[in-house]
């Protein structure tokens, strides 16, 4: 019996020969400066940071959006919470149903927004901290503000994406008739960015708006 190593015989044992990169030569700082843009600017662009343009964070322009198809509105009978959040994960934001459901439960708040968006029904929290009912117990429908920033999205007043699978179309951005950003307020914490901005009165807001257009 010989002493050598037979090779063996099934060639799918036979390790691959380590990938040569010929690219072109990348340093590390580059990359990490590159890297780091690019993710900050995801953070900022998809999630954390509102657009100016209807005042709302990804996660709040997909609930309105979703109730919005349903027919879930202001003059319909409340929903239980759980229909739009499952609308929303299952169609357009693919994570997890408790950060859907914070987004909608701040939209049904007096406390929390100066117009508030939702019509909330049951158990929504209290200024104390208290932490609303589960989304099974609660039921909700579209305020009137709501509709004024989704007003005429059906003839073609602002660009749609594709979703997240490509299977459906959202809007980048609502039409919204009033500046929300202003009198909603704003807050969020992202990548190298942040920004907090407080509520204003509605009457006030539209007042400022029309004073600049008349004298820019």
């Amino acid at each position: 019996m010989s002493d050598k190593s037979q090779p063996p015989e099934d060639t799918d044992e036979i390790p691959a020969e380590r990938p040569v990169y010929d690219g072109p030569a990348v340093t590390i700082e580059e990359e990490m400066k590159t890297s780091y843009l690019d993710y900050a600017m995801s953070v900022i662009v998809s999630r954390a940071i509102p657009d100016l343009r209807d005042g709302l964070k990804p996660v709040h322009r997909r609930i309105l959006y979703a109730m919005h198809e349903t027919g879930n509105t202001h003059d319909k009978p409340y929903r239980k919470s759980a229909r739009p959040v499952g609308d929303v994960m299952g169609k357009y934001h693919p994570h997890g149903d408790s950060a859907i459901y914070d987004a909608l439960v701040r939209m049904a708040q007096d406390f929390s927004m100066s117009l508030p968006l939702l019509d909330g029904q049951g158990n929504f929290g209290s200024m104390d901290g208290d932490n609303a009912a589960a989304m099974r117990y609660t039921e909700v429908r579209m305020d009137k503000p709501a509709s004024a920033l989704l007003a005429d999205i059906e003839k073609d007043t602002v660009n749609f994406q594709d979703n997240y699978d490509g299977k459906d179309r959202e809007p980048t951005v609502l039409p919204a008739r009033f500046p929300n950003m202003l009198v909603n307020g704003a807050g969020g914490i992202a990548v190298g960015m942040a920004t907090n901005i407080p509520p204003h009165n509605l009457g006030e807001v539209v007042d400022a708006t029309l004073a600049l257009i008349d004298n820019p």
